[in-house]
């Protein structure tokens, strides 16, 4: 194989000399994203496999009052992306909040955090691999569960091997029919509720369905923090584009672009098509437990073989969720492994400026935690799942965080490049802290979220004493 190593860069203001870089670009990685294939991840991004697979479960547990749930939660993210946004527009880097950390805060949380993101997108690959395999083994009964497992694997990591332009392909088509699907049914749902789509049955109930069954609230107001549990880990995913955009010809304003539209994706993608479901059907209707939510509304509607047509869509949903998972965990390790976090071969590139150790070894634990989920699924990867639940608001707080400390190192070494700023700065990130610390708080109290947030607490120190425990040995090493 055919490898370059980064050089080394002079340290930065405020590094420690001989400390190990830490970049702000994408070291020896290649701009082959084109502007197309950023605008589709940044689009499809927000749209995960657990919109169309866990609403349901939302939905009967807070009834229409969901909608506030989503709407709580994509606040959180729209102001999370915002300053997101703000850092990677002014310091493009493959590591993303992991680099700015380590840069803000310190080198122990850049390092726990980018190994708590890289677990919990290797995890990811293992129940998206799964969860496609159940749809191809209905249609191709004859080849196991497993056998499809491996397949889907096998072809998206060789998709990342190829190229990350070949990343972008795959995910430009991925994503598009994601986004097209998605549009389609807010817009065809929207006219049966109002009763204006030629040949359809539905009567056209109007906003009927959001209170005839007990009310906005059937579950009464706490349901809505109920809700927020079930739906906050469908939005992760929204952050990619920013790791992303290190590997584009111009990723200010690919990460601009992406940060100014995540209001509207939010908006249509999440509340749009939760609320068509909710105005076709009543919230306590069995069906939407049953058959998924949008396959209940498809039927509804009349559109035949609805869940063929959802089941294609949401295959679809899990081929994109893989291949935006693979390429951002092996971009995390390249990111570690290109500070001194992890081991150095992460941080080698092919000659098309591919980072084969990072891909493989992501690739690698995906394959063990998909051994996993076949042997052991009620314990093994049951502990698997649950100790990288959290691991989206650890992620969260993280970034939060950080652009308070950000914000003051861009203003003093370029502030040319804060192209991108936060609104209401510092007051609406403290506000953001606030709400993401009260969810998992909350989650303490609700004894379905609990052992995620413990466990997840628990692999979260680990990481985090390991980390210290480096940086100790370090310095000793350095004053003997």
């Amino acid at each position: 194989m055919t490898s370059q190593t980064t050089p080394a860069k002079p340290a930065k203001p405020g590094q420690e000399p001989g400390a190990p870089d830490r970049p702000d670009s994408s070291g020896g990685l290649q701009a082959g994203l084109k502007n197309r294939h950023l605008s589709m991840i940044a689009i499809g991004g927000v749209i995960g496999a657990g919109l169309f697979v866990g609403s349901s479960a939302g939905i009967a547990a807070a009834g229409p009052a969901i909608l506030l749930s989503y709407a709580m939660v994509g606040l959180m993210v729209v102001l999370v992306m915002r300053m997101l946004g703000e850092m990677a527009a002014a310091r493009p880097s493959s590591g993303s909040f992991s680099a700015y950390a380590d840069r803000a805060l310190g080198r122990w949380a850049g390092f726990s955090i980018g190994w708590l993101y890289w677990f919990f997108w290797v995890v990811v690959l293992a129940v998206e691999a799964t969860a496609g395999a159940k749809i191809l083994e209905s249609w191709i009964p004859g080849v196991p569960q497993w056998a499809w497992a491996l397949i889907v694997m096998v072809v998206l990591t060789a998709t990342n091997l190829v190229s990350v332009g070949s990343y972008g392909e795959f995910e430009f088509w991925f994503a598009g029919i994601k986004v097209v699907a998605i549009g389609a049914f807010v817009v065809i749902g929207l006219l049966a509720v109002f009763g204006f789509l030629p040949g359809s049955d539905h009567a056209g109930s109007g906003l009927a369905h959001l209170t005839d069954s007990g009310g906005f609230f059937p579950e009464g107001p706490g349901a809505i923090l109920t809700g927020v549990l079930m739906v906050v880990f469908s939005f992760m995913g929204s952050e990619i584009v920013t790791l992303a955009a290190g590997e584009s010809s111009d990723p200010q304003r690919a990460v601009s672009k992406a940060t100014n539209s995540v209001i509207w994706r939010i908006t249509v993608f999440y509340l749009g098509s939760i609320f068509v479901v909710l105005t076709l059907l009543p919230w306590n209707d069995p069906s939407i437990v049953e058959k998924g939510s949008y396959v209940a509304a498809l039927d509804v509607i009349g559109i035949p073989h609805a869940g063929q047509v959802m089941d294609f869509i949401v295959l679809t949903a899990v081929l994109s969720c893989l291949n935006s998972g693979l390429y951002t965990a092996s971009r995390m390790a390249f990111s570690l492994g290109e500070r001194g976090d992890a081991p150095k071969a992460f941080a080698e590139v092919d000659k098309r400026g591919v980072p084969r150790a990072a891909i493989l070894s992501s690739v690698v634990f995906g394959f063990v935690a998909v051994f996993f989920n076949y042997q052991w699924p009620d314990t093994v990867f049951q502990f698997l799942l649950n100790s990288s639940g959290a691991v989206a608001l650890f992620v969260w707080l993280v970034i939060c965080f950080t652009q308070l400390r950000m914000r003051g190192i861009i203003l003093r070494e370029n502030p040319g490049k804060l192209v991108v700023r936060m609104w209401l700065f510092p007051y609406l990130t403290w506000a953001t802290i606030a709400m993401i610390s009260f969810v998992l708080v909350y989650m303490l109290t609700d004894d379905a979220a609990r052992e995620q947030v413990v466990l997840s607490l628990l692999v979260a120190a680990l990481v985090v004493g390991i980390s210290l425990f480096r940086e100790t040995r370090g310095r000793k090493t350095a004053a003997g």
